[in-house]
C-alpha cells in the first residue's frame, strides 16, 4: 500500500507541476513543528534561485492549485515560503481503512526451510500471521543471511552475548515482515583451542564423563592453568607443558582423531542443548545452528585456490591478503589467512563459512552483528571475500557493530562481585524485579501465583529487550535495572501496559456489544465496516491516528537503515498518544454511539500497531498486567 508520505508528494508534485514549476520540488515532510502543521512542502524555498522568484511567490502559486483538495484541512504558506498541511479528517480516514483492509501478512513463506546438508539443516521459525495495516511485501525479496550468534560451546552464555542475539533477531524479524527470505545463523565458536584445553583438563582429571556444570567449571581451570606465569610474568614451565598439549589435541581434533572427535561431540551435545534453553528463554531462534567446524573442510582448498591465483602471499612465515585500497584514509595492514604455525584464524574460518553458504544458499547480501570493535577484522575479510571473488560483485555485505552494555558506573556489566554475568542470572534477576512490582500492587486472589510468573517473564523479556532495542545500535548504553523495569516512561513494561489498558477497554466495550455481525481482527470494532474520525477534529483522537498512518513509513525506514531503535521511538510516540487520547476523552461513556464506535475502531487499529511492532522486536503483551 503507499505510505501517506507518498500519496502527499504525488498531491504536491502535482501542484507543483500545475503551477508551471518542476514536479520534484513538491516534496512534502513531516513537520518539525506540530504547533504550527502537520506536514510541510519547502520546495518553493530551494526552487527561488532557479526561478528567479520569491520563495514566498512561488509558494502562493502552488497553494492555488492545492486549494480546496480534499487532504488537505489546512494550506497556508508561511513566511519566507513554507508551504503548512494539515491533513484532513476525512482524508486520514479513509487512508487508515485502507490500511485495515489489507490482508494478513503470513511469513511461513519468507523462511527458507531446506536442509543443506542433511546434518545442520535450517530450522524455519516463522512470524505470526499480522494484520498487514498498510504494510506490503517488498517487489524484489532477497534471500538473507544474518550471523548474530557467536557463542563458545562448552561455556554459558553471558551478558556480552546480549546484543547480538537481540539485535539480530530484531532485524532478522524486520527483513522477514518486509517480506524477505531471512536466515538467522549462530555461528558457534567450536573448533578453536578452548577445545584442545578442555580435552586436556579431562585427561588430568582422568574424567570420562561430564554434564554441562562440569564444564562450567573445567574450561576455566584449564584456561587459568595455559596461562600461568611467575614472577616475571612469563608462563610457567607447566603452563607452557599444558597449552602445547592443548595445541596438539586441537590439531588432533581437527585432524579427525576418533579420540579427541568423541569427546568434542559430548561437549557439542551437552552445549547445544544448554545454548539453545538459554536462546529460547530470550525468544532468539537461529534457522542454522552452524559452527566453525562445519567451515573446516573447505579452508584448504580455499586457501589452495587463493596461493594459486596469487591474492594470498607469504609474509614473515604467514599467508596474507593484501586488503587497502585507493581512498582509505588510514593504512589497513594486511588480513592474515594462516598463521606462520599453520593455524587458522577467525578470518579464515569467516571466509570459508561463506564459501559453504554461498554453496547451499546463494544469498544476496550478508548482515554480520557484532561488537563495534571488531570494525577492522569485518573490513578486512570483507574485502578478500570480494577480491577472491567468495562472494559476488552485487551481493551486499553489512557489518552492523554494536557498543557496549554498561552498569551504572559507565564501565562493562558486571556482577556485584565484578564477574561477567550470566545471562540466564541477568533475566532471572529482572524477572524477579518485574514480579515484585506485581505482587506490590496485585494480590494472589487477582492473579494466581502462575499467571503473574508468566507475566512477570514476558514484561521482564520485554524490559530487556526493549531497554537495549530503544538505543541507537552503535552507541554504548548504561542498563538500569530500576528504569528498564519501570512501568512508566520509555520502556517496554510501558508499551504493554498500554497495550493491556486498549485490550481491557476492548473487552469492557464487547461485554455489552453483540459480535454477531462483526468479523476480523479489527473489523469486530466496527458497526459500519469504516473508521470514522470525528468530523469535529479532535487534538488528541487525530495526533493518534496521524501516527497510526505512519506505521509502513516508519518499518519501511527503519529496515532500510537497520535501526530497530527507529521503531521503538515510534510505538513510544504512538504509546503516548494513546495515553493522551485516554485521559482526554470518555471513550465507553460517550453518548453518541456512532462517535463510540470510532473511538473503539481506533483502539482496536493502535492495538494491533503496537502488538505488531513488538512482535517485531521480539517480545509479546499478556492480556494483563
Amino acid at each position: 500500500m503507499e505510505k501517506l508520505i507518498e500519496s502527499l508528494n504525488k498531491i504536491c508534485a502535482g501542484a507543483f507541476e500545475a503551477a508551471g514549476y518542476d514536479a520534484a520540488y513538491g516534496r512534502v515532510n513531516l513537520s518539525n513543528r506540530p504547533d504550527l502543521c502537520e506536514y510541510q512542502c519547502n520546495g518553493a524555498m530551494a526552487l527561488a534561485k532557479a526561478a528567479h522568484k520569491k520563495p514566498f511567490d512561488i509558494a502562493q502559486e502552488v497553494l492555488l492549485k492545492l486549494k480546496d483538495h480534499e487532504a488537505f484541512a489546512k494550506a497556508e504558506v508561511c513566511m519566507p515560503g513554507f508551504i503548512n498541511l494539515d491533513i484532513a479528517p476525512s482524508y486520514l480516514s479513509s487512508y487508515l481503512n485502507r490500511m485495515e483492509e489489507g490482508e494478513e501478512l503470513v511469513q511461513e513463506s519468507c523462511l527458507i526451510s531446506h536442509s543443506a546438508d542433511g546434518e545442520n539443516g535450517v530450522q524455519s521459525y516463522a512470524l505470526p500471521p499480522m494484520p498487514a495495516l498498510g504494510l506490503s511485501f517488498t517487489e524484489k525479496p532477497e534471500t538473507i543471511i544474518v550471523d548474530y550468534g557467536g557463542a563458545n560451546v562448552a561455556k554459558p552464555l553471558h551478558v556480552g552475548h546480549l546484543r547480538s542475539a537481540v539485535i539480530g533477531e530484531a532485524i532478522k524479524r524486520m527483513g522477514a515482515r518486509m517480506g524477505h527470505h531471512m536466515i538467522g545463523d549462530v555461528h558457534l565458536g567450536d573448533w578453536g583451542l578452548q577445545m584442545g584445553l578442555i580435552i586436556e583438563e579431562l585427561k588430568d582429571r582422568q574424567q570420562t564423563d561430564f554434564t554441562i556444570a562440569d564444564l562450567e567449571e573445567i574450561y576455566p581451570a584449564a584456561s587459568k592453568k595455559a596461562k600461568e606465569t611467575d614472577a616475571d610474568g612469563k608462563l610457567t614451565p607447566a603452563a607452557e607443558s599444558f597449552k602445547a598439549r592443548a595445541l596438539h589435541s586441537t590439531s588432533l581434533l581437527q585432524n579427525g582423531d576418533p579420540e579427541c572427535r568423541k569427546i568434542w561431540e559430548h561437549i557439542m551435545e551437552l552445549s547445544l542443548k544448554d545454548l539453545k534453553k538459554n536462546y529460547d528463554g530470550l525468544d532468539v531462534y537461529f534457522e542454522l545452528w552452524k559452527g566453525e567446524s562445519d567451515a573446516q573442510k573447505y579452508i584448504s582448498e580455499m586457501i589452495a585456490d587463493l596461493e594459486k591465483r596469487g591474492i594470498a602471499y607469504t609474509s614473515q612465515g604467514a599467508l596474507v591478503v593484501d586488503v587497502q585500497e585507493p581512498g582509505d584514509t588510514k593504512e589497513l595492514p594486511p588480513c592474515i589467512i594462516r598463521k606462520s604455525d599453520g593455524a587458522a584464524l577467525y578470518a579464515t574460518t569467516d571466509l570459508a563459512t561463506m564459501v559453504e553458504r554461498e554453496q547451499f544458499y546463494g544469498p544476496d547480501s550478508y548482515i554480520y552483528i557484532a561488537d563495534l570493535r571488531q570494525n577492522l577484522h569485518y573490513t578486512s575479510f570483507f574485502r578478500v571475500a570480494r577480491k577472491s571473488g567468495i562472494v559476488r560483485p552485487e551481493e551486499k555485505l553489512t557489518f552492523l557493530g554494536f557498543g557496549t552494555m554498561n552498569g551504572k558506573d559507565g564501565k562493562p556489566f558486571k556482577t556485584r562481585e565484578g564477574g561477567v554475568m550470566r545471562l540466564s542470572v541477568l533475566i532471572s534477576d529482572i524477572t524477579d524485579k518485574v514480579y515484585e512490582k506485581i505482587r506490590e500492587t496485585r494480590s494472589e486472589e487477582e492473579i494466581p501465583e502462575a499467571e503473574a510468573r508468566e507475566i512477570a517473564r514476558m514484561v521482564g523479556l520485554a524490559a530487556i529487550k526493549y531497554g537495549d532495542l530503544s538505543n541507537q545500535a552503535s552507541k554504548d548504553y548504561i542498563f538500569d535495572i530500576d528504569r528498564f523495569t519501570s512501568f512508566e516512561g520509555n520502556t517496554g513494561p510501558y508499551i504493554l501496559y498500554t497495550i493491556v489498558r486498549i485490550g481491557s477497554i476492548l473487552n469492557k466495550y464487547f461485554e455489552t456489544t453483540s459480535r454477531e455481525t462483526l468479523s476480523g481482527a479489527l473489523a469486530n470494532a466496527k458497526a459500519d465496516g469504516k473508521l470514522r474520525l470525528s468530523e469535529a477534529g479532535g487534538k488528541s483522537d487525530k495526533a493518534l491516528s496521524l501516527l497510526l498512518a505512519r506505521y509502513n513509513d516508519v518499518l519501511a525506514g527503519a529496515w532500510e537503515e537497520l535501526a530497530p531503535h527507529k521503531i521503538c521511538q515510534y510505538i513510544y510516540e504512538v504509546s503516548n498518544a494513546f495515553n493522551s487520547f485516554y485521559h482526554d476523552t470518555k471513550i465507553l461513556a460517550e453518548p453518541d454511539e456512532e462517535k463510540k464506535r470510532g473511538y473503539i475502531a481506533l483502539l482496536a487499529m493502535t492495538k494491533a500497531v503496537l502488538e505488531s511492532s513488538i512482535e517485531i522486536l521480539g517480545f509479546s503483551a499478556p492480556e494483563r498486567m
